[in-house]
């Protein structure tokens, strides 16, 4: 197995596979904004439009985990932020496919995000996680510290239940 984490330049080269590990997550139960069900046509399509234009415009940076070349993971660096936060970034839809998990993908996706961050000269990093997520201890891991968590922030993938956010932060 060859395991690569690259900048996603070429975009649409990749959005199938964006697509497909978009959506197998969300069918496995990932909160990451989107309800059940979701195609991976619809993922690709979300990566199309709302994703890499903001990419080629330079708002925000998209890695990819490929195994063997294909797609298992992503995390995207935002990077465009409000006049008075020119200092902070923002981690978003750090996903790793159902069937590559427990490998050390997410990991090497998060440290090349924060790798960016502090080649941009970022001090602040933030994020947002389903409290009690099974990515919640890597972000801890890596550095991030909790900094409060907010009730029935949104609902899970399956419409049942609301479930609780956590904010995390790090500073590079």
């Amino acid at each position: 197995m060859t395991l690569e984490i690259v900048k996603i330049t070429e975009m649409h080269r990749y959005a199938s596979g964006l697509g497909r590990v978009l959506a197998d997550s969300v069918t496995d139960g990932a909160a990451i904004s989107f309800m059940q069900p979701f195609t991976a046509q619809e993922g690709a399509r979300w990566f199309e439009t709302s994703v890499f234009p903001d990419v080629a415009a330079g708002g925000r940076v998209l890695f990819g985990a490929l195994k063997d070349g294909e797609v298992v993971g992503t995390v995207q660096l935002l990077i465009a932020m409000p006049p008075n936060q020119p200092h902070r970034a923002e981690i978003a839809k750090m996903i790793v496919h159902p069937g590559s998990r427990r490998q050390g993908i997410g990991r090497k996706l998060m440290l090349a995000a924060l790798e960016e961050a502090r080649a941009r000269k970022k001090t602040l990093v933030t994020l947002d996680t389903r409290t009690g997520d099974r990515a919640e201890p890597l972000y801890a891991s890596v550095g991030f510290e909790v900094a409060g968590v907010i009730p029935d922030f949104a609902f899970d993938p399956d419409g049942r239940a609301l479930h609780p956010t956590t904010y995390m932060y790090m500073k590079l």
